[in-house]
C-alpha cells in the first residue's frame, strides 16, 4: 500500500537523524588537543586533536570537533602546538640485545682502540679473576686512528690481553658480525694457530699464522660456547632474572625514544616464552612482533604451537622466521658477486646454506610465517631472491606473503626490480646509510656504491615497500636519528651519500609507521592515526616534517602513548 503521508515520513526520518547526530558520544578516556596531528592517513592527513577510548582511537579532527568527546573524567593533554604522529615502529632491531648492551661495556662512542683497552683494564680491576668481560659497539672504521699493529685494519690482541690477563674478554663489533677476544678467552675456547676456520666464519691471523683476536661471523661462536659453559653453574632462576632485567632495560630505552612497536629480528623459542610471561604479567610496556631464530629441526617441531597473532592486549605477535645468509660490510663479511675493492682476495662470507634457507622457506609456507632473511651483499640478496621466487612458484596458490629481506643494503641493479615484482619487503635502516657511508666506496668502489647502495628511491619506484629501523644495538635505537639519516643521507664529514636516493619527509615518516605496520600484516590496527586503530602515539617537541633539516636531531620525544596510556613522558 502506498504511504499516504510521504512528506511526514521524510520529516520524521530527518528529525531522527538530526537527534542521532547531535547525541553526545560516550566520553573519551584521553584527548590530545591543540596540536599538529599528522595522521599518515591519506583520507585525513592532518588534524588538531584526537580522542581515545580504551586502547583505540575514536575520533580525529579539529579542537571543536573533538570537544564533544570530553567528559568530566576525560584526561586532556594540551599539545601546545607540538607534533603528534603514529607511534614509531622499529622495523628491525634486536630487542634483548638492547638490554644486554646496557649491562656490558658500551663501546659505540669510543674514539680508538686505546680507549677500548683502557675501558677493559678498568673493568678487569672491578671483577673477580676468571669472570668474563663483555662489550659491544666498537667499529674500526669509525676510529680517529688506525691501531698499531693492525691486520686488515683490525687491532691485534696483545694490548687487550695485557690489560686483562686473568679475565676472558669478548668485545662484539657494532655490526654484531665480528667479535674480538683476548688471549684468555681464546685459551678457554681452544683457539690457537692450528684452529681451522669454521664454515661461514674466519679466525683472522697475522703473517706468522697467529690468531689476532678478530673473529668473523660464525667464528665468534667458538668463543661464545666457552662463555656459555662458564654460565653452566647459574640456575634457571638466575638466568631468568637476568633476562627480565634485559627486557626491562630494552622497554625503557625504546619508550624513551618514542617507539611503541618493535619488530624483533630473531629470538629463540625460550626468549619468546619469556615475552609471553611478561605479557601475561602486564609487564611488557610496548608491542613486539617477533621473528623466530632456530635450526630447521626445532622450527619444524615448534612453529605451529608458537605462532600467535596479537596475543594479550595485542602486545605479542610471532609470525616470522629469521635467517642470516651473509655478514656485514664493515667486517668484510657481506657476500659479494665480485671481490671487495679493498680486499681483492675476498668476496665475503656465506653464513647459512642455500639448502637450509630453502627448507625454512617451505616450513614458512606450511605454517603461515613470513620468511625474513638478513642479506647485505649483492650476492646474498640475489641468492635470497632466487629462493623466494622459486618458493613462490612452488606455492602459487598462496598470495600476499610479504616475505622480507632484512637490510637489502647493496644490490646488483638486476635485483632491484625483483622486489616490486615479487612483493618482497625491503626492511632497511636509514641510519646504516650514514653510519657506513664513509667506508662503503672503499669496500665496493664508486660504481657499485652508486648503482646499488641504500637505493631507497629505486626500490620504491619498483613498487617495493621500504621500511625503516636501526638494527639496535648495532646503532642507537633512536627513530629521530634514523629519520634524519633517511631524509639527509649526510655523512659525518658533511658530504651527502648519493642524494638522489634520499626520501622526502613524508616518505620517511611512512617508512617508520604505516609501512612497518604493513610489513608485519598490522596495517589494519596500527601505523596511522585513524579511528578504530590502536592509540599508539608519539608526541615530538618539533615538527620534523617541516623544520630545517639541521634541526631534526635536536627534536625530543615528549610523550610515548601505548594503547591510550602514557608510557613515557619527558
Amino acid at each position: 500500500m502506498r504511504n499516504p503521508f510521504p512528506a511526514v515520513t521524510a520529516f520524521l526520518c530527518f528529525l531522527f537523524l538530526m537527534i542521532a547526530g547531535c547525541a553526545q558520544p560516550e566520553p573519551a578516556d584521553l584527548v590530545l588537543r591543540n596540536g599538529k596531528i599528522v595522521t599518515v592517513d591519506d583520507k585525513k592527513p592532518e588534524a588538531e586533536a584526537v580522542a581515545i577510548r580504551g586502547d583505540l582511537i575514536v575520533a580525529v579532527g579539529s579542537n571543536d570537533e573533538i570537544q564533544r568527546h570530553i567528559g568530566p573524567s576525560t584526561e586532556v593533554i594540551d599539545l601546545d602546538g607540538k607534533l603528534a604522529i603514529p607511534g614509531f615502529i622499529e622495523g628491525h632491531g634486536h630487542f634483548m640485545g638492547i638490554g644486554q648492551a646496557k649491562l656490558n661495556l658500551e663501546l659505540m662512542h669510543v674514539r680508538n682502540w686505546d680507549e677500548v683497552v683502557g675501558m677493559v683494564k678498568e673493568a678487569a680491576g672491578k671483577v673477580r679473576p676468571g669472570e668474563w668481560i663483555l662489550g659491544r659497539g666498537w667499529h674500526q672504521e669509525k676510529w680517529d686512528k688506525t691501531p698499531q699493529p693492525a691486520v686488515e685494519g683490525f687491532p691485534t690482541h696483545a694490548s687487550l690481553s695485557k690489560a686483562s690477563p686473568n679475565n676472558p674478554v669478548l668485545l662484539t663489533h657494532a655490526s654484531g658480525h665480528a667479535g674480538f677476544a683476548n688471549a684468555k678467552a681464546m685459551e678457554l675456547a681452544g683457539i690457537d694457530p692450528s684452529t681451522p676456520n669454521p664454515s661461514g666464519g674466519e679466525i683472522l691471523k697475522d703473517a706468522r699464522g697467529n690468531p689476532t683476536g678478530l673473529l668473523r661471523e660464525t667464528a665468534q661462536g667458538i668463543v661464545r660456547r666457552a662463555w656459555s659453559e662458564s654460565r653452566s653453574t647459574m640456575s634457571d632462576e638466575e638466568k631468568e632474572i637476568e633476562s627480565r632485567r634485559q627486557a626491562e632495560l630494552a622497554v625503557e630505552e625504546c619508550l624513551s625514544k618514542g617507539i611503541t612497536s618493535f619488530q624483533d629480528a630473531g629470538s629463540s623459542f625460550g626468549t619468546i616464552d619469556l615475552f609471553k610471561k611478561l605479557v601475561d604479567e602486564k609487564k611488557l610496556g610496548l608491542r613486539l612482533w617477533v621473528m623466530v631464530r632456530s635450526n630447521n629441526e626445532d622450527l619444524a617441531e615448534n612453529l605451529a604451537k608458537y605462532r600467535m597473532i596479537n596475543y594479550g592486549d595485542k602486545r605479542l605477535t610471532v609470525r616470522g622466521i629469521k635467517w642470516s645468509i651473509d655478514g656485514a660490510l664493515g667486517a668484510r663479511g657481506a657476500w659479494l658477486l665480485e671481490p671487495y675493492s679493498d680486499l681483492p682476495t675476498s668476496t665475503g662470507l656465506n653464513t647459512a646454506s642455500i639448502e637450509d634457507v630453502t627448507q625454512s622457506a617451505h616450513l614458512a609456507m606450511q605454517h603461515g610465517y613470513q620468511l625474513c632473511v638478513h642479506a647485505i651483499g649483492d650476492r646474498a640478496n640475489r641468492e635470497v631472491m632466487n629462493i623466494f621466487e622459486a618458493t613462490f612458484a612452488a606455492h602459487a596458490d598462496k598470495k600476499d606473503l610479504r616475505w622480507r629481506i632484512e637490510h637489502a643494503q647493496h644490490l646488483h641493479p638486476d635485483e632491484i626490480p625483483r622486489f616490486g615484482k615479487l612483493g618482497v619487503i625491503a626492511s632497511m635502516q636509514g641510519v646504516h646509510c650514514t653510519s657506513d657511508g664513509g667506508f662503503v666506496p672503499a669496500r665496493l668502489g664508486n660504481k657499485r656504491s652508486e648503482e646499488g647502495a641504500y637505493v631507497w628511491q629505486k626500490l620504491m619506484q619498483s613498487g617495493a615497500v621500504v621500511t625503516n629501523g636501526t638494527d639496535a644495538p648495532v646503532e642507537d635505537v633512536s627513530p629521530i636519528a634514523s629519520y634524519y639519516s633517511t631524509v639527509s643521507r649526510k655523512l659525518k664529514d658533511g658530504s651527502v651519500f648519493y642524494s638522489d636516493q634520499r626520501m622526502n619527509r613524508m616518505q620517511a615518516l611512512k617508512s617508520y609507521t604505516i609501512q612497518c605496520a604493513y610489513a608485519a600484516f598490522e596495517e589494519n590496527i596500527k601505523g596511522s592515526l585513524t579511528p578504530g586503530k590502536l592509540a599508539d602515539i608519539t608526541v615530538l617537541s618539533r615538527d620534523i616534517t617541516t623544520i630545517p633539516e639541521e634541526e631534526i636531531l635536536a627534536t625530543d620525544v615528549l610523550y610515548t602513548i601505548v594503547g591510550g596510556k602514557v608510557a613515557f613522558q619527558k
